[in-house]
This record gives structure tokens, C-alpha cells and sequence, in this order.
């Protein structure tokens, strides 16, 4: 309810709706989730491409570009859907999630962190935490939500919900169970009906 009312404000801007909302809807790292460009997204299909963390290479070269690794698939659902389309405005490429200027004379920045047609640069994790905290701050700057409690929070609500272990690996993409099982709280009827199944004469065993 907290993620729905402060993606619900007015004065947030789209392009913070929409990343927030990406966030916690995929369980991405926000890593991930800044670096995907236009091209990388499934727009119909709801999901897109991203180098995960520890993300495998295909070939060992130096100067490996992000195509050399194995991409990853995150999904999304109704929330980031109904956003997007609105956030690219018709762009086909560059960047999801941009700035509001253009690199400053001097910068270099990679041909990939730049939208071709508009000449605005992606958008940074420190320009996304500091507008996170600005919003969310109560007692001051820098006491604001984190990026990556998005990631958290989707985690544990799935868990609550009582979605399997394999599941909730399958979502985050963690390799160790362990890594995972802190999400894992099933609910005492989810736990009551699994015991159900050991019950003399049950046709589903």
C-alpha cells in the first residue's frame, strides 16, 4: 500500500513512477533495471533483458560489450505496463530511464548511456536514490526508502503470500536457496492445507 500511494502522488514525476514501479514489479536490482535500453524491452510480452549481477560472459575478451554476457529475463505486470508507454513518448531507442539535460562539455559518456535522438543521458543511481529520498525522507535528507527495497519488499510480499521457494528463485534469480529463504514465510492456512495432504485416504497423494 506504501509502494501504491507514493507512486499515486502528483507531484512525482512519470519517469520515477515508472522506474519505482518496474522495480518492485520485476524484483530487479536496480542495476539492472537503470541499465536496460529501449530495444531490450518486450513491451506485449511484459518482460526485457537484463545483465545480472555476476552475469556469465559468452566469450572471454577483453572490451566486452553487454551483448558478450547472458542476459536474464524480468518480468512485469499492469502496474509498469500502463506507465511506459506514456514514459517513451514514442522513442525506439537509447536508454529507458533518462535525465532532463544532456551530458555537460567534457563528459564522456558511453554511446549506449545516451539517447540517440534526444542527446539526454541515462539516468544515474545517484540522481535515482536522491529523488527516492526526496520523496520518502521524513526526518531529513538521507532518510528516505532505498532502491533496493523495492526489490525487498516484493520479495517478502510474494513470500507472504505463500509462494513456493523455487519460485520466489525464480523471480529474484538467486542462485543459493539460502539467499532467498529469508523471503520464504508461508501463512498458517498455506501451511495447514500442505498438511492436509498426509491425511489417511487423500486422492491427491
Amino acid at each position: 500500500m506504501a509502494v501504491d500511494r507514493l507512486i499515486a502522488r502528483r507531484e512525482v514525476h512519470l519517469r520515477e513512477k515508472t522506474l519505482w514501479r518496474m522495480l518492485y514489479e520485476t524484483a530487479g536490482r536496480f542495476e539492472e533495471i537503470l541499465g536496460v535500453n529501449i530495444e531490450e524491452l518486450d513491451v506485449a510480452g511484459r518482460r526485457c533483458l537484463v545483465k545480472a549481477k555476476g552475469a556469465r560472459t559468452k566469450a572471454r575478451r577483453r572490451g566486452q560489450s553487454r551483448e558478450d554476457y547472458v542476459l536474464e529475463p524480468v518480468y512485469w505486470d499492469a502496474g509498469t505496463a500502463r506507465l511506459l508507454p506514456r514514459l517513451l513518448k514514442g522513442r525506439t531507442r537509447g536508454p529507458v530511464f533518462v535525465t532532463h539535460r544532456r551530458p555537460g562539455p567534457g563528459k564522456v559518456v558511453s554511446s549506449r548511456d545516451v539517447c540517440p535522438d534526444t542527446g539526454l543521458a541515462r539516468l544515474s543511481y545517484g540522481q535515482a536514490r536522491a529523488l527516492l529520498d526526496e520523496h520518502t525522507a521524513l526526518r531529513g535528507p538521507g532518510t528516505g526508502w532505498d532502491l533496493h527495497e523495492y526489490r525487498h519488499s516484493a520479495l517478502t510480499h510474494l513470500g507472504e503470500q505463500g509462494d513456493s521457494l523455487l519460485m520466489l528463485m525464480a523471480k529474484s534469480r538467486h542462485k543459493k536457496p539460502e539467499n532467498v529463504r529469508r523471503y520464504f514465510k508461508p501463512s498458517p492456512e498455506a501451511i495447514s492445507e500442505l498438511t492436509s495432504l498426509l491425511a489417511p485416504g487423500d486422492a491427491r497423494r
